[in-house]
């Protein structure tokens, strides 16, 4: 079965075709059988259509058969390329050519690979998929030159997944005209956990903890409240320390506490990996 981005070209489905260009680009392949060069470069045409997996879609016309169509284009010579997109030409090759010319000629119209990788993530970042996206998200931002839109999108995968610092920290370098409405939506969310994050108990056991650091019991019920308000990361650098002094500090709790916060950061987690890394050094 023919997949559907290879199609033949007739009156009945030529504007719906066209219309498709819309959204992927179409390329018109104009032959005829009585043409050997042009009747010859349709396998070619079908490999390259199935290399780039409907990125583009594939119309065959028969010039003979679809003498109509052919006369509408002005066709004057076979083989004759044409690419269309959004339903109008922009781009096409008259007479025999090598089907490297050809995939040069799609390449100038066609997304590139980190683009369509950039597009996959956006897609992942839309259906929640925050730990998947995050890892292509900050190998494109290079690529892309920081650019604000694949920063936001890093942004918001950072705050979903609790990493709060490093989504403040990338968020100032936002420049003031891409501050849309999803910067203002980023910015609120870490605004609320702030309030949320800074209660008067954590005050008081913070304020505990500084006045005596070697107190295990407040450092590991001080974590357990910085954990209540997803900061993470703090809660693990406690932990940590604990655990360095005392690996079987508070009868165990402290160790168990640490693999459940670890657990649930996931293992696509920036912090969860930096601090498993340093348990696993205790342990093993």
């Amino acid at each position: 079965m023919q997949p559907n981005y290879i199609v033949e070209l007739n009156e009945q489905n030529f504007q719906q075709v066209l219309e498709g260009s819309r959204q992927a680009p179409v390329l018109i392949h104009f032959w005829a059988p009585m043409s050997q060069e042009s009747a010859d470069l349709i396998p070619a045409l079908q490999q390259l259509a199935h290399q780039y997996s409907g990125q583009f879609t594939l119309a065959l016309l028969n010039c003979e058969q679809e003498q109509m169509i052919a006369s509408q284009f002005g066709v004057q010579a076979l083989p004759t390329i044409a690419l269309f997109k959004n339903g109008q030409p922009v781009d096409g090759l008259g007479g025999p050519q090598p089907i490297e010319a050809i995939q040069a000629m799609l390449n100038k119209h066609l997304p590139s690979q980190e683009e369509m990788q950039l597009k996959a993530a956006l897609e992942q970042v839309d259906a929640g998929k925050y730990t998947e996206a995050l890892p292509t998200l900050k190998s494109l931002l290079d690529h892309f030159q920081g650019n604000s839109i694949v920063k936001l999108a890093i942004a918001e995968c950072l705050v979903e997944t609790q990493q709060f610092d490093d989504a403040e920290t990338l968020l100032t370098t936002i420049p003031m005209q891409d501050q849309d409405a999803k910067f203002k939506g980023l910015i609120a969310k870490l605004e609320l956990h702030k309030q949320a994050a800074d209660t008067p108990e954590i005050r008081s056991l913070e304020d505990a903890y500084h006045a005596d650091p070697n107190n295990h019991d407040v450092a590991f019920e001080l974590a357990v409240q910085y954990s209540q308000v997803n900061r993470q990361e703090e809660a693990l650098e406690l932990l940590i320390t604990v655990l360095r002094k005392d690996l079987n500090a508070n009868d165990g709790s402290a160790k168990k506490t640490m693999l459940d916060i670890l657990s649930a950061l996931g293992q696509g987690n920036a912090i969860a990996a930096k601090y498993r890394r340093q348990l696993y050094s205790l342990l093993y």
